[in-house]
């Protein structure tokens, strides 16, 4: 494939209009001294987001999904028709808050012999703290001891809620610490490689652990993950919002999450340990305040 520009960003979304506008406007806004593209890989919006491309972004390389495809098959899509050199893989609930891509694209091409395979940077939240940018391979056994450890904890939660009794204060907000140089894995919000069929994502994880998963890939073959210094980019996480404990855990994304969890597990670390954590998760379902949501998901999950 002749590369015809510099960097290919590639944004998906799936009703975040809103949010998508203001990342499109601070990448046009914020980016100079490389050429560049985007791509929006739109999974079926109904929320008016294509239509607001099209009017106010029409520079954009719009592709109209119609449907769901999940976050690794929606990236997949827009990296099946990149044109750049280079993959940025950017949330839309994401804000470049300087020429984020020229940082990352001098940093490349200045260390391009020491065998790079993503880049990230330290992302700040919606708060000006530091937010979660990276992360460490899930081993078997310590999700199997946090899943047990996450199903007593929200057992207690479902009995207070049931109580009328507070459990806000049960889930500590977590706290990040800046860090610059390799890490396991960089996070799916921003993530900067080379155009190859490295950056493909495995289709088969539909929400969460994609990105995991295809760095799992890239640690086998030797190539770094590294979190850089320059790039400042703000990473929203559900518009900055704080979902209630219990309620969050029957939402689509976190049923999603678990089923990615348990199909990593089995792929990648321990079929035993995949086994024992679908059987939890079975139960962690059952909680007749999620059930509602979980219900339609336990064939799914079974077929893992």
């Amino acid at each position: 494939m002749s590369s015809t520009v510099g960097i290919s960003v590639i944004i998906v979304n799936y009703n975040t209009r809103e949010l998508l506008r203001n990342c499109l406007r601070s990448v046009f806004e914020k980016t100079e001294g490389v050429s560049f593209e985007v791509i929006v890989s739109d999974n079926g919006s109904e929320d008016g987001s294509i239509e607001m491309v099209k009017q106010e972004f029409p520079q954009v390389v719009l592709l109209e999904n119609r449907a769901n495809l999940g976050f690794g098959t929606g990236n997949n899509r827009g990296l099946d028709v990149a044109r750049g050199e280079y993959i940025f893989y950017l949330n839309s609930d994401t804000l470049l808050l300087n020429n984020a891509l020229k940082i990352f694209y001098d940093y490349w091409n200045s260390h391009a012999e020491e065998n790079l395979g993503v880049l990230g940077c330290n992302l700040m939240g919606p708060d000006n703290c530091l937010t979660e940018s990276h992360g460490k391979f899930p081993q078997a056994g310590k999700l199997v001891k946090a899943m047990a450890h996450h199903l007593a904890a929200f057992g207690v939660k479902n009995v207070m809620r049931f109580l009328h009794m507070d459990y806000s204060k049960l889930r500590p907000r977590p706290k990040y610490e800046r860090f610059i140089g390799d890490v396991e894995y960089v996070v799916g919000a921003d993530m900067f490689m080379k155009n190859s069929p490295a950056a493909r994502f495995d289709e088969n994880f539909f929400l969460y652990f994609e990105e995991t998963d295809l760095q799992w890939r890239l640690s086998l073959q030797g190539q770094r993950r590294v979190l850089i210094d320059g790039p400042e980019i703000v990473h929203l996480v559900q518009g900055g919002k704080r979902p209630d404990d219990i309620v969050r855990y029957g939402s689509f994304s976190m049923i999603q999450s678990e089923i990615s969890k348990v199909r990593y597990t089995k792929k990648n670390l321990s079929r035993l340990a995949s086994f024992l954590l679908k059987g939890m998760i079975f139960v962690h379902w059952l909680s007749p305040y999620i059930f509602k949501n979980t219900r339609k998901y336990f064939g799914m999950l079974w077929r893992v």
